[in-house]
């Protein structure tokens, strides 16, 4: 991946991140000061408890667009980019090995269902391009679902056969893989990248803007997150008037 272009949307993350910075220095100290209007983030809910959070990992091409779909889902708490389904220890961005970019995500069981993730991830990548995503072409693009028992296994296979069956035409190259280690990647990919990396782990608020910054969330919170950011805009901050 050496000398790899930015892609656009890439691009985009780099520049407006800057600016989510600020926005999250501002808002970390107390992050359901944005109400967000789904089951994750309403007035008068208390955070969900951390341990009956669960886990799901993901590989569909570029760990930041990856990210990015699954920020804004009601249910999802946090998301962290990384690397899985490879044999190298401590895997990084410049050397891979044989790993896949991957997005780990954080859920709430009680909001949303690992089912559904697995809706999430069918219809928001091919899973019939050969190891690749669009213009991102590779073995660390290839597709992957990264299980933690038999019945999300089962779950897997069902997803996988039931894709197959919108086309026979073409085959359905996505992976079902039992997890094994996930590797994060290094604070700078983590798309809201100019937080101390203490505040990248525990901050819910990051994961609904990288959904936000790739214009994923959908349209309500788009709306309502535009409307805190013209807001804090007009109240004349230096630095936003600057960019």
């Amino acid at each position: 991946m050496s000398g790899k272009k930015m892609s656009v949307l890439e691009t985009k993350h780099y520049y407006v991140g800057k600016v989510f910075t600020i926005l999250l220095v501002f808002f970390l100290g107390n992050a359901h000061c944005i109400r967000f209007p789904d089951r994750v983030s309403q007035p008068g809910r208390d955070p969900p408890d951390q341990q009956r959070l669960q886990v799901a990992v993901f590989a569909l091409g570029s760990f930041w667009r990856s990210e990015a779909v699954f920020g804004c889902i009601p249910g999802v708490i946090r998301t962290t980019v990384g690397y899985a389904g490879g044999s190298k220890s401590n895997p990084e961005y410049r050397s891979l090995g044989d790993h896949a970019e991957s997005v780990q995500v954080e859920y709430d069981p009680q909001l949303i269902s690992f089912r559904d993730l697995l809706d999430v991830f069918w219809s928001s990548h091919d899973p019939r391009q050969v190891y690749g995503q669009g213009p991102d072409v590779g073995n660390q693009y290839r597709s992957i679902i990264f299980v933690n028992g038999t019945e999300e296994s089962r779950m897997a296979a069902v997803g996988k056969e039931q894709e197959q069956t919108r086309s026979r035409s073409s085959i359905v190259t996505t992976q079902i893989l039992q997890l094994g280690t996930f590797y994060p990647a290094e604070p700078e990919h983590q798309l809201i990248g100019n937080l101390p990396e203490e505040e990248l782990e525990r901050s819910s608020l990051a994961t609904k803007l990288n959904g936000y910054v790739a214009e994923l969330c959908p349209p309500n919170i788009q709306k309502h997150i535009d409307a805190k950011i013209n807001e804090i805009i007009k109240k004349g901050w230096p630095i936003l008037r600057e960019l």
